[in-house]
């Protein structure tokens, strides 16, 4: 039997061929500018999951949380997170690096150290301590190896505190003149990512479970993103006591896979 080659499609005639042949024009109105496209290449390398601050070595309490059989699936994963993102470290967290940014677009020092210093205090264990000074300092000692900036240092240094990692985002997203609202959202974005990460490794959860925690999320996200940015210092406050307890008794338990 003879093997008879597919001839490739002839190309159609008229201008309705014409028409789809064609790039489509690009509205200049939805162009980024120079200055925006370095901001979002910025906010997407620093708080890419490949940035090198340590995150995954660390999973805040979760891996407590599943040895004690509160987390077990990834229903329980995602309820265990929306109240770590809503009434806990995310919504905390974020209050901090809003704080601190608008303090340094200011100039503010006095503000920047009294923000440093209270966030870094906010801490509820030994291991939430570690954590987050940790990625902090690695934040910082990265963004000035590969893109350092002349304000940065200068603001660095009016915290006289330990740099927390909500803090360091701060700081350096301010320098570089990141707007705020998205530095909020990524920031809450990839930590919001990283818990997850560290969930979907225990449990151990798939990697499409993990992404339908990650879309259920989305709204939380963005919801604590909005309230962090209206909150003042004096709406900090966290209600998440079993997340505390959680971090407080990962640095007894017997077999540990991460730092928190």
């Amino acid at each position: 039997m003879l093997m008879k080659a597919n001839k490739p499609p002839k190309p159609r005639r008229g201008r309705q061929a014409g028409a789809s042949e064609q790039a489509l024009p690009i509205s200049a109105a939805h162009e980024l500018s120079d200055d925006e496209a370095a901001s979002l290449y910025r906010l997407m390398t620093w708080l890419s999951p490949s940035f090198p601050v340590g995150a995954f070595s660390y999973s805040s309490g979760i891996e407590w949380a599943v040895e004690a059989g509160d987390i077990t699936d990834a229903a329980s994963l995602r309820q265990w997170l929306t109240s770590m993102l809503v009434d806990g470290a995310g919504i905390c967290d974020s209050i901090f690096l809003a704080h601190t940014h608008r303090a340094a677009v200011a100039d503010d020092e006095a503000r920047l150290a009294e923000v440093a210093e209270l966030a870094s205090a906010f801490a509820t264990s030994r291991e939430r301590h570690l954590e987050t000074t940790a990625q902090g300092r690695a934040f910082i000692e990265i963004a000035r190896a590969a893109w350092n900036c002349g304000p940065l240092d200068r603001l660095i240094a009016s915290c006289e505190a330990a740099i927390v990692y909500p803090i360091a985002v701060g700081l350096v997203s301010a320098a570089h003149n990141m707007p705020l609202a998205p530095t909020v959202h990524a920031f809450l974005h990839a930590v919001t990512s990283n818990w997850i990460s560290a969930g979907a490794r225990l449990v151990p959860l798939g990697q499409t479970d993990s992404q339908r925690v990650l879309a259920q999320l989305e709204a939380d996200v963005a919801a604590t993103a909005k309230r962090a940015l209206a909150a003042s210092l004096d709406d900090l406050g966290s209600a998440t006591f079993r997340a505390d307890l959680a971090s407080m008794r990962h640095e007894t338990q017997y077999t540990r896979l991460f730092r928190s």
